[in-house]
């Protein structure tokens, strides 16, 4: 008997390790299909031009649903920016604009690997006119992440948009943000990761090339999954005014599991 109660505690903990170890490798998947609430902040202490330093705050929030046989994904994002207004100073805080995307799920032909596309669209919802754009955007977004792997996880959010329509006094808006990121499982919920956003404005030949390192850890409380972050992150090229030179990205994503 006490063979039996031994051999079920091995089969039972080998289950919770596999439990722990696919909560990990999905914890950080944009297209995971759960829904899931976010939240995010960039402290950048650096902005080339200004000599006051800048936050951003993001809340998301992400919610898988059909059309039909149709998979998608939806994800809303809304930040909280606070900017310096003039090159000598000053600040100002309020909402940004808000920014929502519809990913179509395609079938890969492989389980662990996802892949999405879709259109998106950015809403000018700035509480101050310094803190966003006054133009209404669109445009496509492609997101792949890889998790054949429970060791290593890697992928990239391809974004680009454009004004349709706004107020006639601001600058058009054509931009596109490709994000390469990387995790690597140490075990345990804890992990390194890399997830830096190079961005480049068409509209003005502005560019941002940050790379970073991070650790995060990813619990587990019920059926929810909290994945805590800190990750520095430092320029290796920008032009223009108004690029982080360097930041620290940090915040916490939760899962919520059926």
């Amino acid at each position: 008997m006490q063979k039996k109660h031994a051999a079920l505690g091995l089969v039972l903990s080998a289950i919770a390790r596999a439990a722990a170890a696919e909560d990990a490798a999905q914890a950080n998947n944009p297209l995971a299909n759960m829904t899931a609430f976010n939240l995010q902040n960039y402290y950048i202490g650096d902005l080339s031009g200004f000599e006051d330093s800048a936050n951003q705050f993001w809340v998301r929030y992400a919610q898988p649903f059909s059309v039909g046989k149709t998979d998608w994904i939806f994800r809303g994002s809304l930040p909280i920016n606070s900017f310096p207004i003039t090159p000598a100073g000053g600040q100002k805080t309020g909402t940004g604009d808000l920014n929502m995307f519809a990913a179509y799920l395609i079938d890969v032909g492989n389980p662990d690997v996802s892949f999405g596309i879709g259109p998106q669209i950015t809403a000018p919802t700035a509480s101050k006119k310094e803190l966003g754009s006054e133009k209404w955007s669109a445009g496509l977004v492609n997101v792949l992440f890889d998790a054949s792997s429970h060791k290593f996880q890697y992928g990239y959010l391809l974004t680009w948009e454009a004004s349709f329509a706004g107020s006639s006094n601001r600058s058009s808006v054509n931009a596109a943000a490709f994000q390469p990121f990387a995790f690597y499982q140490l075990g345990g919920g804890t992990y390194l990761r890399s997830t830096p956003i190079w961005s480049y404005n068409f509209q003005n030949d502005a560019y941002s090339i940050p790379i970073g390192l991070g650790i995060g850890q990813v619990v587990r409380r019920g059926h929810t999954v909290f994945n805590f972050f800190l990750e520095p992150q430092v320029s290796v090229a920008s032009r223009g005014q108004g690029q982080p030179e360097w930041q620290v990205f940090f915040g916490m994503n939760m899962q919520f599991t059926k």
